[in-house]
C-alpha cells in the first residue's frame, strides 16, 4: 500500500550554486593508497600475485535473481582446442551431491580480451529457502572448481550494502613509492593493482561489521577505462574474496557503458531492452518487500527507463518499498557533475519517479556523500535534456548538455557571456523540485522521495564538495576515506546508516541514521502547499485573489471556460495579475474537481477573492 504519494508539502526556496566560467574540473590529489593503509604483509602478497590474478579473466561474479529464491552467475571460460564450453553451476545442501544447473554460453569480444578467445557463461539457480547454507561449484570447459559457500541469509528482515564507484584503475596518476601509478594494460596497470586491493579491503571491512548483509547495491563504474579493453579492472574489482559468496546488483556508470564486458561479466534479472547501451539496458528484481529498480541512465531515452519502471511495478504492484538506482547524480552535492551532467535528467526522471511511487533513489558519479531531503516535482513544465558522445563516440561530450526540444548545445564550463547564459538558464530549469517539510531523521508516509548520492566504495578517486550546498541537501561528507552505507530493509521501515573507513581500517559513521516508515494506520504527511496572495479586506474579513493562490502553491489549477474551474494536484497554467482595487462582494459559483461548491468572495478587475476559510478545499494553506 503506497501512503506517501498523497501529501502535500513546502514550496522551495532554491539555491542551486549558478557559477560562470567555472575552471576545469578533475580528480583530486586525494586517493586510498593501498600501499600506506593495507596491511604491509597482505599488500606485498597482493604486489606479488599481481601479474598472475590480472590474467585470470575467468573469475565468477554473483547477481541477485529475479527473486530471493534465485541467484545468479557469470564467468568466462577460455576457448580451449577439442574442449566445449559448459554454462554448468553445481549448487546445493550437501556439497557431496550438488543439483546442476545449466545455462547459456556465447562468445566474447575478443578485441577485449587481447585476441585471446573466450566465452561467457550465464546460470540461474533456483529453489533458495531464507537462512539457509550452500555450496557451489561452477564449470570450466567441463571442469568444475573448487567448492564454495554461500548463505541466504532473512528474506522478511533483509540488508544490504551500497556503494558506489569502486572504479578499478581510477588513481592513474597517483604518486604511489616515488612513481605515478600506470593505467596500462595487463599486469602494468598499477592503478587497478592499487584499487583493486582497497576495493577488497572495503568489502571486508563492512562485511566483518555486517555478516548478515544479503547482496550488495553498487551505483556504478565498477572499471575505469571507458570504451576500452579493461579486462585486467574486471578480475581486479571480481578477485575481492567476499564476492564469492555475496552477490552483487552492478549498475552501469558512464565508465561501463561503452562496451559489451558489462554485459559479459554479469547476468542480470529481467533484463530489458530498454535504456539499452553496449554494455546492457535496465533491470529490476524483487528482494524481501523491495522492488529494485535499476536504470542505464548513460541512455538518455527517458521514455524507455519509463516503460523499464512501469513493468517493475506492474511485476510486484504490492512490494512495500520501490527502491531506483541510478549512477548520474540528478539530486547530489559533488564539485564535478551535481550541477553540470548529474543533473542532466533531473527534469525528466523527477515526475516519473513521483508518478511511481519510487521511495529511494540511489545514485554515484559524484565521488562525494550526499543525503537529499524529501523532494517530489513541482508539477510546472520544464526543458528536456541530455548527453551525447563525442565526435570519435569513444566517450562521453563531458562539454555540453543537449537541449532536446530544440537541439541546443549548452556548454557545461562557458568561457563566454553568450554561452554562461544558456548554462545559468539550463542550470534555473532545473528548479523542477519541491522540497517536502520534515522534521527529524524518522519519517512516517513521507510524500517526497529520498535521494542518495554514494562516495567511492574503493578510495580510487575523489572528487570535492561544491561550495555552495544545494537547498535540496540534508547531509553531505567528502573526507577523503573511502564509505559504505548499510541498508535495513522490513515491510514497514527502511533505514540507511553511512561509515567511512579510516585509514587504520576503522569504520566511523559519518550521518545519522535516515529511516523511512510506512504505518497504514497513520495519516500521510498532509502538510499543504504554503502560498501567497494579494488580499483585499471588506467587512472586517480578509479575501485572496484565487490566481495568486494558484500561481504560488502550483497545488491547483483554475480556468475560466463557462465558469470557475479548479483543479487540484495540477500546476497553474494561466497569468498572474498585477495590482489590486476596492472589490464588490459576490457569491462564487464554482467546480472543484467537478464538484459544484459556492463560497463569498469579492470580485476586483474580473479576479476573484477567496476567504482564507476556502483554502482548505483547495489544497493550500497560508
Amino acid at each position: 500500500m503506497k501512503l506517501h504519494k498523497n501529501v502535500l508539502a513546502g514550496v522551495l526556496a532554491g539555491t542551486l550554486a549558478v557559477g560562470a566560467f567555472p575552471a576545469a574540473l578533475a580528480a583530486t590529489v586525494h586517493y586510498n593508497d593501498s600501499s600506506v593503509t593495507g596491511d604491509s604483509a597482505q599488500w606485498q602478497a597482493w604486489v606479488n600475485g599481481w601479474e598472475t590474478l590480472s590474467g585470470d579473466y575467468t573469475q565468477v561474479s554473483l547477481t541477485p535473481g529475479k527473486n530471493e529464491t534465485e541467484l545468479n552467475f557469470a564467468w568466462y571460460s577460455k576457448v580451449e582446442p577439442g574442449k566445449t564450453a559448459t554454462p554448468v553451476v553445481h549448487f546445493g545442501t550437501n556439497k557431496d551431491a550438488l543439483t546442476a544447473f545449466t545455462g547459456v554460453s556465447a562468445d566474447v569480444d575478443a578485441s577485449l580480451t587481447g585476441g585471446a578467445a573466450y566465452v561467457y557463461n550465464h546460470v540461474t539457480v533456483t529453489g533458495l529457502k531464507e537462512n539457509t547454507n550452500y555450496f557451489y561449484t561452477v564449470e570450466k570447459n567441463g571442469v568444475q572448481s573448487d567448492v564454495r559457500e554461500y548463505q541466504a541469509k532473512s528474506f522478511s528482515s533483509v540488508k544490504m550494502l551500497y556503494v558506489g564507484d569502486p572504479q578499478i584503475g581510477a588513481s592513474k596518476g597517483q604518486p604511489q613509492n616515488g612513481e605515478k601509478l600506470s593505467a596500462s594494460s595487463g599486469a602494468a596497470n598499477t592503478a587497478a593493482r592499487n584499487d583493486a586491493f582497497a576495493w577488497a579491503r572495503t568489502l571486508s571491512v563492512a562485511t566483518q561489521q555486517n555478516p548478515d548483509v544479503s547482496f550488495i547495491i553498487s551505483a556504478g563504474d565498477q572499471v575505469n577505462k571507458t570504451g576500452k579493453a579493461k579486462e585486467e579492472e574486471y578480475a581486479g574489482y571480481l578477485s575481492a574474496p567476499v564476492l564469492q559468496s555475496i552477490p552483487v546488483a552492478t549498475t552501469i556508470g558512464n565508465h561501463d557503458s561503452l562496451n559489451a564486458d558489462y554485459f559479459y561479466h554479469f547476468n542480470n534479472p529481467n533484463a530489458t531492452d530498454y535504456g539499452k547501451t553496449q554494455a546492457g539496458g535496465d533491470y529490476y528484481y524483487t528482494y524481501g518487500a523491495g522492488l529494485f529498480i535499476v536504470l542505464n541512465t548513460n541512455n538518455y531515452n527517458v521514455a524507455e527507463h519509463a516503460k523499464a519502471i512501469e513493468e517493475a511495478v506492474a511485476s510486484a504492484p504490492d512490494a512495500a518499498w520501490r527502491v531506483v538506482t541510478i549512477h548520474q547524480d540528478i539530486y547530489g552535492s559533488g564539485l564535478d557533475h551535481s550541477d553540470t551532467d548529474g543533473m542532466i535528467l533531473r527534469t525528466q526522471l523527477t515526475p516519473i519517479f513521483d508518478r511511481n511511487d519510487i521511495d529511494v533513489v540511489l545514485q554515484g558519479h559524484d565521488h562525494t556523500y550526499t543525503r537529499s531531503k524529501l523532494l517530489y516535482g513541482d508539477g510546472q513544465t520544464h526543458g528536456t535534456y541530455e548527453f551525447q558522445l563525442n565526435a570519435e563516440k569513444t566517450d562521453y561530450d563531458w562539454d555540453h548538455a543537449y537541449n532536446t526540444q530544440n537541439g541546443a548545445k549548452i556548454p557545461l564550463a562557458p568561457e563566454d557571456a553568450e554561452g554562461a547564459a544558456a548554462q545559468s538558464a539550463f542550470q534555473a530549469d532545473n528548479y523542477c523540485y519541491t522540497i517536502e517539510s520534515a522534521s527529524g531523521n524518522t519519517v512516517t508516509n513521507p510524500k517526497g522521495t529520498l535521494y542518495m548520492s554514494a562516495n567511492s566504495a574503493s578510495g580510487s578517486k575523489y572528487y570535492e564538495l561544491i561550495s555552495a550546498q544545494q537547498d535540496y541537501i540534508a547531509s553531505r561528507s567528502q573526507n577523503w576515506l573511502p564509505s559504505y552505507s548499510v541498508i535495513s530493509m522490513t515491510s514497514d521501515a527502511f533505514s540507511i546508516d553511512t561509515y567511512q573507513i579510516t585509514d587504520d581500517g576503522k569504520a566511523e559513521k559519518i550521518d545519522e541514521t535516515f529511516t523511512i516508515k510506512k504505518d497504514p494506520s497513520q495519516p500521510a504527511n498532509e502538510q499543504k502547499p504554503v502560498v501567497s496572495a494579494s488580499s483585499l479586506t471588506a467587512g472586517g474579513q480578509t479575501y485572496y485573489r484565487l490566481r495568486d493562490l494558484a500561481a504560488s502553491s502550483n497545488a491547483f489549477d483554475v480556468s475560466w471556460d463557462g465558469g470557475v474551474k479548479v483543479t487540484t494536484k495540477t500546476a497553474y497554467t494561466g497569468y498572474k495579475p498585477t495590482g489590486s482595487a476596492e472589490g464588490s462582494a459576490v457569491t462564487l459559483n464554482l467546480t472543484v474537481d467537478g464538484r459544484s461548491v459556492t463560497t463569498p468572495a469579492l470580485l476586483s478587475n474580473n479576479n476573484y477573492y477567496v476567504p482564507a476559510s476556502f483554502l482548505s478545499t483547495l489544497g493550500v494553506s497560508l
